[in-house]
């Protein structure tokens, strides 16, 4: 566990990756946009003496992962989130197999989210059903923007979807984390547009929705629809660096999150390869809302960092945390309330 200044922090890192972007996987000009674009982000967003060379950050490995989050990052547990691609590269971007075998080698500190694709129809329905139980999902990472033949993308409400959506419920897994944040080259902004995701949270209560990247750029849409939906979180791998190069807007940015959705339903993501943990954690638990935006924001409490950093993603999965580290309640179950500025703006 992290420890500063006396306070324990027990870490889930909700948003790692195993990936393999090198040279001979590319599929076509766009596997090489995709890891060119992600190197662009972790340069301009990464401390210098963080940034890896572009070798390295194509293919990185287990042991390197290994060492980067549990040896050095002081994650104690971390849940893969699989990306697939497989129109850009030949054995899928991710690499789900090594991912899955790594998690089943470390279950102690690793769980495997899988992906699907619902274009896939009736065959990738029941590819889910095998993957389920061969992997015990207790989660999924869809890519709503993913490109498949001549489609560039689909809606989380579209019937194909809805129909996996509905396949999860009888398969136990309710975790469904979706990328809604910044486009990635070559994929379309607007496919990662958030709207989708009020109809289907509506619609399937028994699924939970984490919303990776908090719908950036489009955080006041996501807000909205998390502060009225109890079944939408948000995940913040992609915002979380800009506590290094853009402070106040972070502060802005989790100032918002804490007011809308309240402690509860945030969480904590590196995005490793992206970026990794270490730095992010060291910054997040120093971090704290300038004096100047205090009058707006209230400042940030070691309590609502712990949830964020760990309890939070830990309820979603039943991950055991020490028991005097486990917040007051029951964090991150369905039905939690949000904040109560929240409440009186929305009831207003």
């Amino acid at each position: 566990m992290y420890e500063k200044n006396g306070d324990k922090y027990f870490i889930v890192d909700g948003h790692v990756h195993l990936w393999d972007a090198r040279e001979k996987n590319q599929k076509n000009i766009h596997g090489k946009q995709f890891i060119d674009c992600f190197y662009d982000y972790h340069k301009n967003l990464s401390p210098e003496s963080e940034l890896w060379d572009y070798e390295t950050y194509q293919y990185y490995g287990e042991d390197r992962l290994y060492k980067d989050l549990f040896v050095d990052g002081y994650v104690d547990h971390a849940i893969f989130q699989a990306t697939l691609l497989s129109d850009f590269y030949h054995t899928g971007f991710g690499q789900t197999e090594d991912a899955f075998a790594l998690a089943q080698k470390h279950s102690d500190k690793l769980t495997y989210n899988h992906a699907y694709d619902p274009r896939f129809g009736e065959t990738g329905l029941e590819q889910l059903r095998k993957d389920a139980d061969r992997m015990n999902l207790q989660g999924v990472k869809l890519y709503t923007a993913e490109w498949h033949g001549d489609s560039r993308g689909y809606k989380l409400d579209e019937p194909w979807s809805r129909r996996y959506l509905e396949e999860c419920i009888k398969l136990g897994i309710k975790n469904i984390h979706v990328h809604k944040g910044p486009t990635i080259r070559p994929l379309d902004r607007d496919a990662f547009d958030v709207a989708d995701v009020d109809k289907v949270a509506t619609d399937y209560l028994d699924l939970r929705f984490v919303v990776e990247h908090v719908g950036l750029p489009r955080l006041e849409d996501f807000c909205w629809i998390a502060t009225q939906e109890s079944n939408v979180y948000g995940g913040l791998a992609v915002a979380l660096p800009f506590i290094h190069t853009r402070p106040r807007y972070f502060a802005q940015i989790i100032g918002e999150l804490l007011y809308w959705l309240g402690e509860d339903k945030i969480l904590f993501g590196s995005d490793y390869a992206l970026w990794t943990p270490k730095w992010l954690i060291e910054k997040f638990v120093d971090f704290q809302i300038p004096e100047d935006m205090q009058s707006e924001y209230a400042p940030i409490t070691v309590d609502q960092k712990r949830k964020i950093l760990g309890a939070n993603a830990a309820a979603l999965y039943g991950i055991d945390i020490p028991a005097e580290l486990r917040p007051a309640g029951n964090p991150g179950q369905d039905g939690v309330e949000v904040a109560a500025g929240a409440k009186e703006a929305v009831s207003s």
